[in-house]
C-alpha cells in the first residue's frame, strides 16, 4: 500500500513519471548494496526479534509520511527519504520473513506453508496497490499510510504474541568468515536454486515494475485519475487471486514449467502495450496479473524447497536480492521511457525481459538437460513425495522417495534425449523369445537378437 501511495504522491508533487521511477529505485536501491547481508543477518540471529524491529521501522515510515501529508507539509524530499529509509528496513525484513515460515510451520508443513506464504505475499503486492488506490481516491494519500502504519504495528503485536517455545527455530550459525561467500557457492552447486535465480532475475528486471506504467496510463493514455490508477490495479489483483486459486492445485512444478509462464507473461506485457482501449486493457491486466503470481508463487517454492535450513537466510537473500534489487535499476529507465516516449513503449519494453529470460535460460537449460527438474507438490497414491531432482540431487533426495521410483528417475534421466541416440537404442533393444524387426533392410533377427552374417 505505501509503495503505491507514495508513487502516487510523488507524482502529484512533481507531475514528471520520472520522479516515480527515482522513488522505486531508490527504495529498492538497499538491497542491490547490503541484500546478501542481510540474508547473512537472518541466518545469524533471532528471527522473531529481527522482524519485530524492521516492522517497526516500516510503520514509523509510513507514519511520518501520513502526519506530513495530512498537515500539508509534505514535500518531495520527504518521500524520497521516505522510500530510502523503508528500503533499508527491507533488507534485513525480506529474507528474516523468508526464512522464519519454517519455523513457524515445523518440518511436517513446511511445504504448504511455504506454497501458501508465497501465495499470501504475491496477493499482498498485487492487492495492496489495488487497496492503495482506491484509498487515494476515497480518503487521499495521507490516511493510506497512516492504515499502513497500522498494519505494521499488528504484525509488531502478533509477533510478540507467539510462543517461542512451540516454534521450530533453526539453529543459529555461529559469527565466522566466509559466510556470504559459502551462500553463493552453494547457491551455484544447487540447479534448481540457480536457475531459479537467474530467469527471476531476467523478469524482475522490466516484468514487475508495473506500478510506474500504470501511473502513466492512468494519467496519460485513458486520462481516469487516481480512481483509475485503482481500477487497473484492481485488475492486477483481480487476476492474483485467480492465480492463486490456480496455484494451490498445481499437483507438480517444474523448472521448465517457469520457463514458460515467464515466456507467457513477456508476450503478455507487450500485447498490452499495443491496447489502447480501456476494457481490453482491463483484460489483459487479469492475465497478466494471474500470471505474475504463477511465476512468482513457483519460483519462491521451488527455492525455498530445495535449500537447508542454515543456509535458508542467505539463499533468500540473493534471490531476493536479484527480485526486487533489479527492478531499481529499471524503475528509472521505465518511467523515463514512460515520460519520453509514452506508455505504451514502456510497456512493451517491459515485457522483454521475462520473453528474453524464457528464451536464453530456456535454450541453456535444454543443452544442459536441466529442463527436467522437477518439484511433486502433493502426495498421491502410488506416488512420492519428490521435492527437487536434478541429475546430481537425486542421491540426496532419495529418503523421500517411495521405492522403485528413484531407480526409475535415475534410469529415465540417464537417458539421452537426442534422436540418433534413441534411434540407436531402439535398434539394440532385443526381447528374448521374440524376431525383431525394426527398421532394418535385414529384417530376419534370431531369438538371439543377433543379425545373420
Amino acid at each position: 500500500m505505501q509503495r503505491v501511495a507514495q508513487d502516487w504522491l510523488i507524482l502529484s508533487l512533481t507531475g514528471n513519471v520520472a520522479w516515480v521511477g527515482l522513488t522505486v529505485s531508490l527504495q529498492l536501491a538497499p538491497m542491490l548494496v547490503f541484500g546478501l547481508w542481510g540474508g547473512v543477518v537472518a541466518d545469524r540471529f533471532d528471527k522473531r526479534r529481527l522482524l519485530m524491529i524492521t516492522q517497526s521501522l516500516i510503520a514509523l515510515s509510513a507514519l511520518v509520511l501520513g502526519t506530513l501529508t495530512l498537515l500539508g507539509a509534505i514535500e518531495p524530499w520527504h518521500v524520497l527519504a521516505a522510500a530510502a529509509f523503508t528500503g533499508l528496513a527491507i533488507v534485513i525484513d525480506n529474507p528474516a520473513r523468508q526464512a522464519f515460515v519454517p519455523e513457524v510451520a515445523g518440518h511436517q508443513h513446511l511445504r504448504n506453508a511455504i506454497s501458501i506464504n508465497s501465495t499470501v505475499f504475491q496477493i499482498g503486492a498485487l492487492v495492496g496497490p489495488a487497496l492503495a488506490a482506491v484509498g487515494i481516491a476515497l480518503v487521499g494519500e495521507g490516511w493510506s499510510f497512516i492504515v499502513n502504519a497500522m498494519a505494521g504495528v499488528t504484525a509488531v503485536v502478533l509477533l510478540v504474541m507467539m510462543r517461542a517455545s512451540e516454534l521450530s527455530a533453526a539453529p543459529a550459525i555461529a559469527r565466522t568468515r566466509g559466510q556470504l561467500r559459502e551462500g553463493l557457492r552453494y547457491v551455484g552447486e544447487k540447479p534448481a536454486i540457480l536457475w531459479s535465480t537467474v530467469l527471476v532475475g531476467f523478469v524482475a528486471i522490466t516484468g514487475i515494475n508495473l506500478a510506474t506504467v500504470l501511473a502513466a496510463y492512468a494519467d496519460d493514455v485513458f486520462d481516469i485519475g487516481s480512481a483509475g490508477y485503482g481500477l487497473l490495479n484492481s485488475c492486477l489483483a483481480a487476476g492474483a487471486v485467480a492465480g492463486a486459486l490456480a496455484s494451490t492445485r498445481r499437483r507438480s512444478l517444474r523448472l521448465r514449467t517457469l520457463v514458460y509462464t515467464s515466456g507467457v507473461l513477456g508476450v503478455l506485457l507487450m500485447v498490452a502495450g499495443v491496447i489502447a482501449w480501456l476494457p481490453l486493457f482491463c483484460v489483459v491486466l487479469v492475465a497478466v496479473g494471474a500470471t505474475s503470481l504463477l511465476y512468482l508463487t513457483g519460483g519462491n517454492t521451488l527455492v525455498q524447497t530445495s535449500v537447508t535450513a542454515t543456509m535458508r537466510g542467505r539463499v533468500m537473500a540473493l534471490y531476493i536480492l536479484v527480485l526486487f534489487g533489479a527492478q531499481a535499476g529499471s524503475g528509472t529507465l521505465i518511467g523515463w521511457l514512460a515520460h519520453e516516449f509514452g506508455a505504451h513503449l514502456a510497456m512493451i519494453v517491459s515485457g522483454a525481459g521475462p520473453l528474453l529470460g524464457a528464451v536464453v535460460v530456456g535454450t541453456v537449460l535444454a543443452r544442459k538437460g536441466r529442463l527436467t527438474t522437477r518439484l511433486i507438490l502433493r502426495d498421491r497414491p502410488g506416488r512420492g513425495v519428490l521435492y527437487v531432482v536434478p541429475r546430481d540431487s537425486v542421491p540426496a533426495a532419495s529418503a523421500s522417495l517411495t521405492p522403485g521410483l528413484l531407480s526409475r528417475g535415475l534410469r529415465d534421466r540417464s537417458r539421452s534425449t537426442h534422436p540418433a541416440e534413441r534411434r540407436r537404442r531402439r535398434q539394440s533393444r532385443v526381447v528374448p523369445g521374440r524376431t525383431h524387426t525394426r527398421q532394418h533392410t535385414d529384417r530376419s533377427w534370431t531369438r538371439t537378437g543377433r543379425r545373420p552374417r
